[in-house]
């Protein structure tokens, strides 16, 4: 007996539904991206390793997939790995091909990624990006039409969410401020695990780290601080006083948080930002403002996540060009959509229409309106047979078409078919361009 297929964990099949519902979620994406003048590129799967190794962190590095043999001889073959973000590939193609580019260069991309994780809920091995990033600019502008982005996609979607917002400068000068400046990896690294693992355990690992019990136990107010964004601001700006780039950090931060004030309604129901100083972002990559976003009403880890990265084109030959951007987690938002029950009731590319038929003149007759129909941009299905009217019903229902024309001898005769409406069932007789007006409403 033959062994029943699968497939490997932490990757999944998608079904016509599925990606109908899918491509609601990149096409809604892709719309906010364009609205902002963002341009679309595309990356291989497979990186060269030595492009991928060390820009993660020790945590990210460990998750890299491998590829063993990529059909090369192996005195010749760099090794390879897919691609754990679109970050670095978008830096390494950003320095491959700067001659053709005019900066500050503005890109989007939409492509799956990869990560030996352990799977489990809202976490895949094989799972798709959005990402959105602008190089060559150092403005906090920047900044701004991405929160403003992941306020619209959002709002689009029907998902309250939450913007956690926070800046690597100032962790290192907390880094700084606890006696421990060689220490931030270290720091970040630990705390960005606070929500996932508690408190307790974070200050643990901060220890196991080479952490003083002095340094962290000056670091607990740090994590412990509340209060409105202003006031939380105020209260680090104090702290960090005495250290230069974690003033800075905190001035980034007010500048963000005045635009926004500016540009972006207050509408704390339905999108909220928060300063959270206990956000870090464990890739190394980061330099300047962090950004994580979590849905309000699931239980779910981050939907959207980013920062800024001021040297990343450094490490391939290209330093000095600062870049921020931000990644919408398409499977995760999947998962959202999928338990608030926020899909839109139709999608675009679902059939509108199925032609249903008692004979083969019948069947040849609904084939030319099907034609005129699909030219009008009308989504058409003709049941490919004549067969028992039930049979071709149950189809339309098992496949969530709302409507049936129905194609008989009387039909014919006068030049209509019949309509029929699967969800009220209601019935009428309509001519082509009736037909064509009811479709298009």
């Amino acid at each position: 007996m033959a062994q029943k297929p699968t497939i490997p964990k932490g990757t999944r099949d998608f079904g016509p539904q599925e990606m109908a519902r899918r491509n609601y979620i990149f096409d809604t994406i892709r719309s906010v991206f364009r609205l902002y003048g963002f341009r679309q590129i595309e990356t291989p799967a497979m990186e060269q390793m030595s492009s991928l190794m060390g820009k993660y962190g020790e945590e990210g590095d460990k998750l890299l997939f491998r590829i063993q043999n990529s059909g090369e001889k192996a005195a010749e073959a760099p090794e390879k790995g897919l691609r754990y973000d679109l970050t670095v590939p978008f830096a390494r193609y950003v320095v491959q091909h700067r001659e053709e580019l005019s900066f500050p260069f503005r890109r989007y991309q939409i492509q799956p990624v990869w990560r030996a994780d352990r799977p489990q809920k809202g976490r895949y091995r094989e799972f798709y990006q959005c990402d959105v990033d602008v190089v060559g600019t150092d403005s906090l502008v920047s900044e701004l039409e991405l929160i403003e982005i992941v306020r619209e996609v959002y709002r689009r979607f029907g998902i309250r969410v939450s913007l956690h917002i926070n800046n690597r400068k100032i962790l290192a000068g907390i880094a700084e401020v606890i006696g421990e400046p060689d220490k931030l990896i270290d720091v970040t690294v630990a705390i960005d695990k606070l929500d996932k693992i508690g408190l307790e355990n974070v200050n643990k690992e901060l220890l196991e780290r080479g952490l003083s019990q002095t340094a962290v136990d000056k670091l607990q107010p740090i994590l412990a601080l509340s209060g409105t964004n202003e006031e939380k601001l105020s209260v680090i700006r104090n702290l960090l006083s005495q250290s230069t780039i974690g003033t800075q950090g905190v001035e980034e931060m007010e500048t963000v948080f005045a635009l926004a004030k500016d540009a972006i309604p207050a509408d704390s129901d339905t999108f909220r930002i928060e300063l959270d100083l206990t956000l870090a972002r464990g890739l190394n990559y980061y330099t300047g403002a962090i950004f994580e976003v979590k849905a309000l009403d699931v239980a779910m880890g981050s939907i959207t996540g980013g920062g800024r990265y001021d040297n990343l084109t450094g490490i391939f030959g290209l330093p000095g060009v600062s870049g921020v951007g931000i990644s919408f987690g398409a499977d995760r938002i999947y998962d959202v959509l999928t338990e608030l029950n926020l899909y839109p009731e139709t999608m675009t590319e679902q059939t509108q229409v199925l032609f249903a038929t008692f004979g083969d003149a019948e069947l040849r007759y609904a084939l030319g309106w099907a034609a005129t129909l699909r030219q009008a941009g009308i989504n058409t299905e003709v049941y490919p047979e004549p067969a028992k009217m039930k049979k071709q019903m149950g189809y339309a229902d098992s496949n969530r078409i709302p409507f049936v024309a129905i194609v008989g001898g009387n039909e014919m005769e006068s030049q209509t078919v019949m309509l029929k409406d699967m969800q009220s069932g209601e019935q009428k007789a309509v001519t082509k361009d009736e037909l064509i007006a009811e479709l298009t409403k």
